[in-house]
């Protein structure tokens, strides 16, 4: 049985890594988040130690490592906010444990190199939740990819909008420094799945960039991507949005649509079993869509260049107005 730490045991995607270290059969020793509304934490580990301050929890963590315990932690699950993951799998490391880290692993591909050095100097891992991965749908669909042979590149577009409120902008995920932005924050694991399964990235055009929504063009060795990401609940279409729905996902390859909307649920159980089977995913893997995400980040918007995505054009969005510019520039790389 292995132990495990939790930092961020308040958020949203914490229950999930709960349940999947509780289905792996390990336990969650202790757990930390400034927020104290942690009562999901009695329906899994009930007795493990919580603390509402760093310091006294890496106290603890020390205190387990240099005795010997037998609580000890081998791995540390990271789920806080996404501009302290650097520094929370630098602290996992240098307590002698494995981190298992939510996306997006770092803001900047450049904090990648740094926490390789880490692993050289501690012997310890790091490992990410890439769960589209590790999704039956995607994967078929990246055997399916590899497997015929075609002169020109399939044409993709991705539609991803998931309805916030009016708390998303004013909290940490609304700041750019501490999200990565829109792109980062919504949009990484897609960015990681189109990779995955078409291959390395070749071009990345932005057209659209603002707090609530951004679109853009990509190209891949097998692919041709008109991308799109909204939290404005006014982009889910109005049929959709009569039923009372507030997110819509939508990927068509060949004009043809993609189906992995169900098998979602055990995504993060599947992610630990193949994590603690040693056959997780690295640094390494993680830096094409790292390295997409900082550049949508900080790239200008160029509206005239490459193919525009469906929502963008002859719709109620259209393409940002020249007047528009100043608005729709990048913030300050992080």
């Amino acid at each position: 049985m292995k132990n495990f730490a939790l930092i961020g045991a308040a958020g949203y995607i914490a229950p999930r890594h709960m349940q999947a270290i509780k289905t792996a059969g390990h336990q969650l020793v202790a757990a930390l988040d400034p927020n104290d509304s942690v009562g999901i934490i009695d329906s899994h580990f009930p007795q493990a130690d919580f603390f509402t301050e760093f310091e006294r929890f890496d106290r603890h963590i020390d205190k387990l490592r240099r005795s010997n315990h037998r609580h000890s932690i081998d791995y540390v699950s990271i789920c806080s906010p996404n501009y302290l993951h650097d520094s929370h799998i630098r602290f996992a490391l240098r307590s002698g444990a494995d981190a298992i880290c939510e996306k997006p692993l770092v803001l900047n591909p450049w904090n990648i190199d740094g926490l390789q050095e880490i692993e050289r100097d501690t012997g310890k891992k790091v490992h990410t939740i890439l769960q589209l991965r590790v999704h039956p749908a995607i994967q078929a669909l990246r055997e399916q990819v590899r497997a015929a042979a075609r002169n020109t590149k399939h044409e993709v577009d991705l539609s991803y909008i998931t309805a916030r409120g009016q708390w998303y902008l004013r909290s940490w995920k609304g700041d750019t420094r501490k999200s990565g932005g829109i792109a980062t924050n919504i949009g990484v694991h897609f960015f990681d799945m189109l990779h995955f399964v078409f291959g390395e990235l070749q071009d990345n055009i932005v057209h659209l960039s603002t707090p609530h929504k951004a679109a853009g063009y990509l190209e891949y060795e097998n692919a041709r991507v008109r991308w799109f990401l909204s939290v404005d609940v006014n982009d889910v279409p109005a049929q959709a949005r009569a039923t009372g729905q507030r997110t819509w996902r939508s990927i068509t390859m060949d004009g043809t649509e993609i189906e992995f909307s169900g098998g979602f649920t055990d995504l993060h159980e599947k992610s630990y079993q193949e994590i603690l089977a040693g056959r997780g995913f690295g640094l390494e893997e993680n830096r094409c869509a790292i390295t997409t995400v900082a550049a949508i980040r900080n790239a200008a918007v160029s509206p005239t260049r490459g193919e525009h995505h469906p929502l963008l054009v002859g719709g109620s969005l259209g393409l940002p107005a020249s007047g528009d510019a100043a608005a729709l520039q990048p913030a300050a790389a992080v």
